[in-house]
Parts: C-alpha cells; sequence; structure tokens
C-alpha cells in the first residue's frame, strides 16, 4: 500500500515541492530509503546525508528547502520532526485501520469499574472495584488498573503495565520487624498519557499518586506512592522516581536515571541518562551526574581519590588558615 505525496500534504499540511501524483510505500531513514520511499531530516548534523539519499521525498526545514529541491522533491515544513511523528501516525491509520474498541473476553472488569466509551481492554487485564477509565482508552494485554485508580481520555498503557499496586511503605517496630503501612491512596492519571511496557505507577499512602495529562513513560519506569509528575513531562526507560518526589512541567529524565524521595524538579528540568538526582532543582536546564566511564584501572584510583576529597577540602583549609594568620 502507498500514499500519494499530494494525499500528505493535504492531510498534514506543508509546502510540497515535486510531483504530487508520486506515490511513496514506506517512511525509511535518509540512508536506507530508496526512490519509492519517504524520509526526513530533523538534525543539521545529518545534512551530509540529503545529498546522497535516494529517498523519493524528504521532509525538511526551511533552511534545507533549497539543497532538498536541488536533488528532488521535497516537503518543507518548519518543524521535520515533529511532521515525520504525524505522518508516522497518518500512516498507521491508513494502513492498519481502526484499533479494534471493547472488552475481550478473557479481561476482568469489575461491575463497579467505570468504563468511558470506545475504551478497548485487551487479553488478560484486570480492572479493579472503583476503578475509571477515560473515553477512548486502550489497554494493552496483561495491564492492571487498581481499586479506584482513575484514567483519563485517550491513554494508552502498553502490556504489563500496573496502575496501583501498593507503595512501599513499611514501619520497623521494636523487634526490628517491618510492619506494613496500609495504602489509603489511588493514582490519578490524566488525558493523553501513555505508558510503557511492565511499568509501574504505585498508589499513594494517604493522598493520591498524579500523573498530569500528556505524560509519557517509556518502559520499565518506577513511579513511587505520592509522586506528582507535571503535564508533558518524559521519562526514558528503566528510569526511576521514588516516593513524594514533585516533578513539573514539560521535564524529560534520561533512561536509567533516578530521582530521590521528597525531592521538587522545576518545570522544564533535563535530567541526563543514568544520573542520581540527590537534592531540589528549582531552576530550569540540563543537569548531569554521571563519573565518565573509563578503563577500569583508571576508574578505580580516581574513586579512591574521590573518596579522599573530603580531608583533602579539610587539609588546603588548615593551610590556608596558616597562610592568612602568618
Amino acid at each position: 500500500m502507498a500514499l500519494s505525496l499530494g494525499f500528505i500534504v493535504e492531510r498534514l499540511g506543508g509546502a510540497l515541492h515535486g510531483d504530487a501524483a508520486l506515490q511513496v510505500r514506506a517512511i525509511a531513514p535518509l540512508e536506507r530509503a530508496r526512490a519509492d520511499e519517504i524520509s526526513f531530516l530533523a538534525h543539521p548534523k545529518y545534512a551530509a546525508q540529503l545529498a546522497h539519499t535516494h529517498a523519493g521525498c524528504v521532509i525538511v526545514g526551511p533552511e534545507q528547502a533549497v539543497a532538498a529541491r536541488a536533488r528532488g522533491a521535497c516537503i518543507v515544513t518548519e518543524r521535520p520532526y515533529v511532521y515525520f511523528a504525524r505522518l508516522t501516525q497518518l500512516w498507521k491509520a491508513e494502513h492498519r485501520g481502526p484499533a479494534l474498541r471493547g472488552i475481550h473476553p478473557t479481561a476482568i472488569v469489575d461491575p463497579d469499574a467505570e468504563i468511558g466509551d470506545d475504551v478497548s481492554i485487551g487479553p488478560f487485564c484486570v480492572v479493579e472495584r472503583g476503578a475509571r477509565i477515560g473515553a477512548g482508552t486502550v489497554l494493552r494485554a496483561h495491564v492492571t488498573v487498581g481499586e479506584d485508580c482513575v484514567l483519563g481520555r485517550r491513554c494508552l498503557l502498553h502490556a504489563g503495565v500496573v496502575i496501583g499496586a501498593d507503595g512501599f511503605g513499611f514501619a520497623l517496630d521494636e523487634d526490628r520487624h517491618w510492619i506494613k503501612i496500609e495504602q489509603l491512596g489511588a493514582v490519578q492519571i490524566g488525558d493523553d498519557v501513555e505508558i510503557g511496557a511492565n511499568s509501574c505507577v504505585d498508589r499513594g499512602a494517604l493522598s493520591d499518586t498524579v500523573i498530569e495529562d500528556g505524560v509519557k513513560l517509556d518502559n520499565l519506569v518506577q513511579i513511587g506512592h505520592n509522586v506528582h509528575i507535571g503535564a508533558h513531562s518524559a521519562l526514558a526507560g528503566c528510569a526511576g522516581v521514588a516516593g513524594s518526589a514533585k516533578i513539573g512541567a514539560h521535564c524529560t529524565i534520561g533512561g536509567g536515571a533516578v530521582v530521590l524521595g521528597h525531592l521538587t524538579l522545576a518545570d522544564g528540568v533535563h535530567i541526563s541518562a543514568a544520573s542520581v538526582v540527590m537534592r531540589s532543582i528549582l531552576k530550569p536546564g540540563q543537569y548531569s551526574g554521571i563519573f565518565p566511564i573509563d578503563e577500569n584501572a583508571s576508574w578505580e584510583r580516581n574513586a579512591a581519590t574521590l573518596k579522599q576529597l573530603h580531608g583533602l577540602r579539610e587539609r588546603i583549609k588548615a593551610l590556608e588558615r596558616g597562610l592568612t594568620a602568618s
């Protein structure tokens, strides 16, 4: 199956330079695209590939329009990567047809759960008592939505997601036994949230865990109890957020990064992959906390030096006091 360039531009906009009747049969990367495929150039560092690509059409920004027109058909748009994203949605809708809706026969939905219009609940899902699922939301296979948890409209939960498991709360008694703290809150998830496979969002201890509109969680993300994530933030795979942390709107957390409990991240904070956030960050910007990889022997020497930094600091302060006194 194929789409014409004219149809694509009619649906998505942009300025087409080339034959509107040209059919493209796939979306492909610049370096591998063929004459019957469409590609995109979203970052200037890949501009050199433009002259060599065999793509039948390339989506580019205004700064690459002249070079793109010189090589063949192109669609010029202010934000090529966003255009590409919307093209993938159009492609899927046109080639795979509408998504199936309804409740799979193997799913278990409590009679006291509230299911909105046009909801899809996949194989072996569980929706517990008092849960509410908003219109247009899709639960893929083996998703669990716990008691009294709320999902907004048009959410997408991939296979194995668990919403509303108990938060990790225990008190150590006088005999050093762990006493469970019952988790009496729930989870509130806004509209247009997507949660990747095998990710978990724990219910709150007393108040609710909150995921605001438009948040995107990758696979294997752990959200602890009473966490609050602001609108349109995104967390990459294996990120973890400990209990009662507050993440602002439009933040990004890189893969494998950790945010410790009870911390606050302001709106627009971006955490690099594998970083550990150990203090609140109240100013927008990019933050990293990664010890650079090195040959093991060199790494061990540096690590040993780091352990001595506090002592060296005190020695330097003592020397400075001595110099000042003299």
